[in-house]
């Protein structure tokens, strides 16, 4: 057996921060390798020692039989290292070609050759699956494409050892099942891959072997033929899970008389008012005058609305139409009984509309404040005493709130920059769930990137918020989480809303042809 891969006794402090303790990774060379593990389990901080971008401060690393402990990017680019990271790492104010070929540049005489740098990464494209405009800038593309351009400029580099760090999570169904054609073929010519992810139904289908990681150190390794969902998260987190996938839709709502009509928990029902209304509402981009085209949506209270979709479809303006973060070409929010179209963001969230936005970084969080003050952005004026900032009771609300949603590192006072990405997210959920009052809850991509318990938890909130009488629009990139949690489901293509269905009606294999333009007409 040859490796590829092998870390032994791997340890990684960040000042008082231990990411990884007698880590340990062995992983085939021409096989598809997953590593599992909650947030803060330190999957990402041992994969980027192997990218070169950290040296261990004890253990050794090999990389194709070489040990190569401390060894740097460039070194690690050289040797066929590259990893797609959960967070971003591309020049807003450059094209994709341009991110791609950076370090590279195609000349043609002494002058960038864009023509050729565009058509090699045009053709990237096509052969992967994987397709983007090379021309448009970063800065305008969706969080869905950013992702794609991030898998090509590794694959752009003729990556033979491939780390994805959460790769799907921003994918339909038919681009996930690309994206596995690429791997598969990367595999079947003698690349290998690693993948982190915390979608376990994937794991399963798409790996060999499995490595588990737990609180900074490996806690088993197993076979993927003799391993379940089920079994891995049990490993994960010491317990039994109940999976996004097990899960069914409890509470559903039913149609009535043309009218939403809810049970309540005696047997009873009541006709419910709407509590966010949108009417035929369009929204300009960059890009396009109709990015949103005549969008009309009825959110009643006591339901989640959940909105699939391949990213790049109008989503994230639609989003920030209604959380008052783009303006409105034409059409109508209703927020309850207010019409809210041109108010600000402030007066929406007082009237009672919270936001999980699907960046945590650019609209979630403000990385450099600490998690306290993180957790009252938006609500600050709350906690005030006099004219000041009451810092006892943001310490106190931190606290409260770090233990209900399992934040770590715990500490209130370290900057929102040292958690994992999960562990940021559940710091945005924490604060838009229970750090302000809401009628209606904008849920953009709320799990994304976050551990199969925290998913539980969190859909958990969601569905209690709902059954609270609350209204949550949920949009995600994960099927299988708007089909768990949805009473009802739509799909938005092109702008528009092409289907909607109620939750019994709808299933992946009814509405992945919708998410790829492959449905047909518009139906409901």
């Amino acid at each position: 057996m040859t490796l590829a891969i092998r870390a032994t006794g791997i340890r990684k402090v960040f000042g008082d921060v231990v990411a990884n303790r007698n880590a340990s990774l062995e992983v085939r060379t021409g096989e598809i390798h997953a590593v599992v593990g909650e947030n803060g389990a330190g999957k990402s901080t041992l994969m980027r020692m192997i990218a070169g971008m950290y040296a261990p401060d004890a253990g050794t690393l090999e990389v194709g039989g070489r040990t190569v402990t401390g060894w740097s990017t460039r070194e690690a680019i050289a040797a066929g290292v590259g990893m797609v990271h959960q967070h971003f790492m591309l020049v807003p104010t450059l094209t994709v070609a341009e991110n791609l070929v950076l370090g590279q540049e195609p000349v043609r005489g002494v002058q960038f050759d864009r023509a050729g740098a565009e058509e090699a990464v045009r053709a990237l494209g096509e052969r992967t699956g994987l397709r983007v405009d090379p021309s448009r800038l970063v800065s305008d593309l969706s969080v869905g494409e950013l992702q794609r351009v991030e898998i090509l400029k590794v694959l752009f580099r003729g990556a033979r050892i491939l780390v994805l760090d959460e790769p799907t999570a921003v994918l339909s169904p038919p681009e996930v099942q690309d994206l596995w054609r690429v791997l598969r073929t990367l595999v079947a010519d003698g690349g290998t891959v690693v993948v982190i992810t915390h979608k376990l139904d994937e794991v399963v289908e798409i790996s060999q072997s499995i490595t588990v990681m737990r609180a900074g150190e490996t806690v088993g390794h197993m076979q993927t033929a003799e391993a379940t969902p089920s079994s891995i998260a049990r490993m994960m987190v010491g317990r039994e899970v109940k999976l996004a996938l097990e899960e069914t839709g409890e509470g559903r709502q039913e149609m009535v008389d043309g009218g939403w009509q809810m049970a309540d928990a005696r047997g009873g029902s009541a006709t419910a008012h709407s509590a966010l209304r949108l009417t035929q509402l369009t929204v300009a981009s960059a890009r396009r005058a109709d990015e949103v085209a005549g969008v009309s949506i009825e959110l009643r209270p006591g339901e989640i609305f959940g909105i699939a979709g391949v990213e790049g479809n109008g989503q994230t303006e639609l989003i920030e139409a209604i959380a008052g973060l783009r303006p409105v070409s034409s059409g109508s929010i209703h927020l309850g009984s207010h019409d809210i179209t041109r108010w600000s963001v402030r007066q929406r969230a007082d009237a009672g509309l919270s936001h999980i936005p699907e960046d945590r970084h650019r609209r979630g969080l403000v990385l450099d404040y600490s998690i306290a003050d993180d957790l009252i952005l938006g609500v600050q004026h709350g906690f005030t005493r006099g004219i000041v900032l009451d810092k006892e009771r943001i310490i106190s609300n931190a606290g409260e709130r770090i233990a209900q949603f399992d934040v770590r590192p715990g500490a209130p006072d370290a900057p929102a920059r040292s958690l994992s990405g999960g562990n940021q997210q559940k710091v945005v959920i924490a604060r838009e769930l229970r750090g302000r009052e809401f009628s209606v809850l904008l849920a953009v991509q709320p799990t994304r990137g976050v551990d199969v318990g925290a998913i539980e938890f969190i859909h958990q909130q969601l569905r209690a918020a709902r059954d609270a009488g609350k209204a949550v629009l949920l949009v995600s990139a994960d099927l299988v989480e708007v089909l768990a949690l949805s009473d009802r489901v739509a799909v938005m293509y092109g702008g528009k809303l092409v289907v909607t269905l109620p939750a019994d009606k709808a299933s992946a294999e009814v509405l992945g042809p919708w998410m790829t333009g492959a449905g047909g007409t518009s139906g409901h």
